[in-house]
């Protein structure tokens, strides 16, 4: 731990403009909106533009000395209409560019979750969850910003700089070419020392957010850091990290300083240029006061639209590069698909699973074999255990016959047809799966519990429980089902989680039970109720028990013995036991050492 932990990946600029065809693909399915948001940007723009005009009429007609008041005042009014129609276009500028905005990235966010969920669990390995969690919420962030502000920005500072220059031409040609010169000396500036501390500033960001993690990190394992008489160490790194920060912000105070400096003198020289020459310009009579305002208000607005563009457009790069990272997700394939024409599975379910010669690497560990050659063949209402030494294979079986993989070799079959010819959903089904850690969900312990059968009456709730030893600590529960059980069933204690996902696999009544060591977390007299009930529920049903603790499975119909994912036994346990096999070995010593405590 001498560095800061790994951040999320931030989004980062793309080179080109073309993966917003997404953005603009979703914004194509809302052609009203989008032609009310033009409308009004069109109405805004305008009306700016107009504000300048409004002005020169006023110092022209209505300062010159001996103006008649009915006139002033209707030049005052004509600019309060053109101030009243400003306000309202932006209002609704502001509306459906907003609206347009917040409704494409729930489009967005609600297409890539669809397509999450359909990706195998290999994707899930591979591909870090956090880093998926950053692009659903950093990068949506960004292409909301992309619609609901910086496109709107950049079409009104385009259209705002264009007829501005036009309007400037009209009132004074010379001039203008003398702002045209003045504009990209205060422009080349604001892009150079604008770059640069963007750049400075995304640096700071990602301190800040080595602070974060480092702070996440340590507070998660402080029993660890107190343990272990780490106090002063951490201290001092995160000493380290704060003052890295400060360093970092030090750069970006003083390119902000001198770029400040910098511009004022620019903007506020060139106008002070152009006013003089103005001035004498009035003094000879060649142009007038009103002019003279017009000018320099319109050769302003047109200046901070040419200097914005620049900005928007390194937004729009940004955006660019959060909807490429978004698209990504969006066209990832699943490993595990239901195939054009799924083989529909045999009516009533039988319950026999079938492994053939099946051979298996996980995708991140492509070097070793978590199964080789295996075969297996599991009668329906069959109860089989499986045992062995940790990372012999176990869990790896369960995980294929839920097709959350395929193997590499060989082929597995339910009901007689092979996996990869059903569809997925039709297989999972069929099965109900106890993990060996009960994992919950952040919700209330009714939808926790229905999770199996999301129909499920209040009534079916409450017997499933019960059958699992849930009911008595559920019924005290301050709110009873409608309980929040906290984020991943944090309320609870293990074993109370744990009787709550064997309950919700009760719930579900399929003809296949797959128990990973479905009573672990469990105190002896808990194990021996809930053992009662799976005695009760594996009833004729195929049942897959995956136990370390061997007294837990004596009474199943057959054991297979695993050991680096082959079989190397498999009998009753009173055959293995007298074999002196590597389950006799395993028996002795863990019955001798529960005796021993």
């Amino acid at each position: 731990m001498d560095e800061a932990s790994p951040t999320i990946e931030q989004p980062r600029p793309a080179k080109t403009l073309g993966p917003l065809k997404m953005i603009w693909s979703e914004l194509a399915r809302y052609p009203a909106k989008v032609a009310l948001a033009f409308v009004a940007l069109l109405i805004t723009a305008s009306a700016t533009l107009a504000i300048p005009a409004g002005f020169k009429l006023i110092i022209d007609n209505g300062f010159g000395g001996g103006g008649n008041p009915d006139d002033i005042g209707r030049w005052f009014r004509y600019l309060l209409m053109i101030v009243c129609v400003l306000a309202v276009g932006t209002a609704l500028r502001f509306y459906f560019v907003s609206w347009l905005g917040e409704r494409v990235v729930a489009d967005v966010r609600l297409k890539v979750q669809d397509n999450l969920l359909r990706l195998a669990p290999s994707f899930y390995e591979e591909n870090s969850p956090k880093e998926i969690s950053s692009r659903m919420t950093a990068d949506t962030a960004l292409i909301e910003q992309v619609v609901g502000t910086t496109v709107s920005v950049a079409l009104r500072n385009l259209l705002m700089g264009i007829g501005g220059t036009i309007y400037l031409f009209w009132l004074a040609p010379q001039l203008t070419l003398g702002l045209l010169i003045a504009i990209p000396l205060i422009i080349l500036p604001i892009m150079y020392f604008g770059r640069r501390v963007r750049n400075i500033s995304r640096a700071s960001q990602d301190r800040v957010a080595d602070v974060g993690a480092m702070v996440s990190e340590v507070l998660g394992a402080m029993k660890i850091v107190q343990a272990f008489n780490q106090e002063a160490r951490e201290q001092s790194r995160f000493e380290a990290a704060v003052e890295a920060i400060f360093t970092t912000a030090k750069r970006r105070i003083l390119l902000r300083s001198a770029m400040t400096s910098i511009i004022i003198l620019f903007i506020f020289g060139s106008i002070t240029l152009i006013m003089w020459r103005g001035a004498i310009g009035v003094a000879t009579g060649s142009i007038s006061g009103g002019t003279i305002a017009a000018f320099v208000i319109t050769g302003g607005l047109v200046a901070g639209s040419f200097g914005a563009l620049t900005e928007v457009y390194g937004d729009l790069l940004r955006g660019a590069g959060a909807a490429s990272r978004l698209n990504e997700l969006l066209n990832e394939k699943p490993a595990i698909a239901p195939p054009a024409r799924p083989e529909r599975l045999p009516q009533p379910p039988r319950g026999s699973l079938s492994f053939r010669n099946v051979t298996f690497r996980y995708p991140a560990r492509l070097e070793v074999a978590a199964l080789k050659d295996f075969s297996l063949e599991v009668e329906p209402g069959e109860t089989v255990a499986i045992v062995g030494p940790s990372g012999a294979g176990k869990s790896t079986i369960f995980q294929l016959a839920e097709r959350f993989y395929d193997p590499q070799a060989g082929s597995i079959r339910i009901d007689g047809v092979p996996l990869t010819s059903a569809d997925p959903s039709e297989i999972r089904r069929r099965m109900a799966l106890v993990p060996q850690d009960g994992i919950l969900f952040s919700a209330n312990a009714r939808d926790n519990l229905r999770y199996g059968e999301w129909g499920a009456s209040d009534e079916q709730i409450w017997e499933a429980a019960r059958a699992a030893n849930a009911e008595e600590f559920l019924r005290k529960l301050p709110d009873g089902l409608d309980t929040y059980l906290g984020e991943g069933g944090a309320r609870l204690s293990g074993g109370q989680q744990q009787r709550v996902a064997i309950a919700r696999a009760l719930l579900r009544d399929a003809p296949i039970l797959l128990l990973d060591e479905a009573t672990s977390a469990l105190d002896a007299e808990s194990e021996q109720m809930v053992q009662q009930a799976l005695d009760r529920l594996m009833e004729n049903r195929t049942t897959l028990v995956i136990a370390h603790r061997l007294a837990t499975v004596r009474k199943a119909d057959r054991i297979v013995v695993l050991d680096s994912g082959q079989i190397v036994e498999q009998g009753t346990h009173a055959e293995l036991n007298g074999a002196g096999g590597l389950y006799a070995r395993l028996a002795s010593l863990q019955f001798a050492a529960e005796k021993a405590a």
